[in-house]
């Protein structure tokens, strides 16, 4: 289980402060903090540039922690309000940080916890009629040995801004913390195809007993056997099977996908195949 959580958000992000500023409320007493050390607790840590790129990153400082939790702006060009979870890493170029064809670690368990809290509290808070609550897909630096995600306010400057999102996101991070533990019931899978908010992987998260990681999208493809060996070495759980939004892809794609899975002893599931 994690015990030392680091909230990473950049001084010039805009939600990212709207977020920690949030959060620094239920940050506890150092004092009662150095006497609970078995209870899980957070810290904070504002890099002046941003934080996509590694080198704007005290690696040192970032490696002392558990679990990294990047809060930021997300941008849409069609400027939808959105919520969102990704882990970060890059499947091709590193356009925007990290590395090239490198992704971080990610934890489904944590992932699937982190996102259905932050649902229901969106729904309490009566934001769900504003906000969509989503998954991305893995995407953008930076490029870190830690477990870590990515919590995002999108996508125009008034949402992010909005104190009320940044305190549901506040909230969310918060309770994740502090009442997180891993389910070993839990089935745990990463996913191969769809576009970048993944309807069918929302779904799945939600509904399912299955618990994701690292997401593929189709627009990287061909997907190569790379790209899967990175998602499934940097999942922190075992991975069970991979999950393929199966519409995505044309008849030629699945037999190339197909033939490297089973080229790599990696079971397969369709995304219609996983029930509620």
């Amino acid at each position: 289980m994690y015990k030392k959580f680091l909230i990473i958000a950049s001084k010039d992000n805009i939600a990212g402060i709207n977020i920690t500023t949030n959060l620094s409320q239920f940050k506890q007493n150092p004092v009662l903090a150095s006497m609970n050390t078995d209870k899980p607790n957070f810290d904070f840590y504002l890099p002046e540039k941003s934080m996509l790129y590694n080198e704007n990153l005290d690696m040192e400082k970032v490696n002392k922690y558990d679990f990294i939790i990047f809060a930021s702006t997300h941008r849409s060009d069609k400027g939808e309000k959105s919520l969102s979870i990704h882990a970060p890493g890059n499947w091709r170029n590193a356009d925007l940080g990290g590395k090239a064809g490198e992704v971080s670690k990610a934890s489904a368990l944590f992932q699937k916890f982190i996102f259905e809290k932050l649902l229901e509290n969106t729904k309490e808070h009566e934001l769900d009629k504003k906000y969509a609550v989503t998954l991305e897909v893995t995407h953008h630096g930076p490029t870190i040995n830690k477990p870590c995600l990515f919590i995002e306010i999108g996508s125009g400057e008034e949402e992010w801004k909005d104190r009320r999102a940044g305190f549901v996101i506040a909230k969310t991070i918060k309770q994740a913390i502090e009442e997180f533990q891993p389910d070993k019931h839990r089935e745990v899978a990463i996913g191969i195809g769809g576009p970048h908010y993944c309807p069918n992987f929302n779904r799945m998260q939600l509904t399912s007993n299955v618990a994701l990681s690292h997401i593929i999208p189709s627009y990287v493809r061909p997907i190569t056997e790379n790209m899967i060996k990175e998602a499934i070495d940097k999942t922190e759980e075992e991975v069970d099977f991979a999950v393929i939004d199966w519409k995505a892809f044309k008849s030629e794609e699945r037999k190339e996908l197909l033939k490297l899975l089973d080229k790599n002893y990696i079971s397969w599931k369709r995304t219609s195949e996983i029930s509620k």
